[in-house]
């Protein structure tokens, strides 16, 4: 490798790992007590950082060595065996159906309810809430309205107010539910 595609792969992973942790140049050079110059020009490629000046940044960035260069291909694909399932005393069912969702912007789970039975009622909080029904039908609870939903049918919302999913029907109820920013 070349020294100008070291220092362009460097500049990237400093980008990209500054960029995950919201911070703009002058926190990062706030951070490093280096000249936002000089990193705009390190993020570019254009300059070669000195070893002891990556590792200060490297740990700026709350990062290790190790992880800031190793070479991962990030998951597009998820299978089954990869969910987590958590099954409550009443026989509902969440899937979370991608793991480490925290991470992500969004967080999608498969929901199964049983007849008759709710979720708890969540408190109102930043984000917003999507939601498809697969098979069966929902009540969303949101607020001081009630919207029933049909299989087919999909619902949003943000979640602004209190709000619950519940199953009036006789049948178990499917939906796939999607909340952004992820619940930890």
């Amino acid at each position: 490798m070349e020294t100008e595609q070291v220092n362009a792969y460097i500049g990237e992973r400093i980008r990209n790992l500054r960029n995950r942790n919201g911070l703009t140049l002058q926190e990062l050079a706030d951070r490093t007590e280096l000249t936002k110059g000089f990193l705009s020009q390190l993020e570019r490629g254009l300059v070669s950082p000195s070893v002891v000046t990556l590792l200060d940044i490297i740990e700026c960035l709350g990062s290790t060595p190790a992880d800031f260069f190793r070479e991962e291909e990030e998951q597009v694909v998820f299978s089954e065996q990869q969910y987590f399932e958590k099954i409550d005393d009443a026989g509902n069912s969440r899937q979370w159906i991608i793991p480490s969702a925290q991470k992500y912007q969004m967080e999608p789970l498969l929901v199964v309810l049983q007849p008759h039975q709710s979720l708890e009622e969540d408190k109102p909080h930043t984000g917003e809430e999507f939601g498809y029904c697969m098979s069966g039908r929902l009540q969303l609870f949101l607020g001081d309205k009630v919207y029933t939903i049909k299989a087919g049918e999909s619902f949003y919302y943000r979640a602004t107010q209190r709000h619950r999913i519940a199953n009036p029907g006789s049948r178990p109820a499917k939906y796939l539910w999607i909340s952004t920013p992820p619940e930890f």
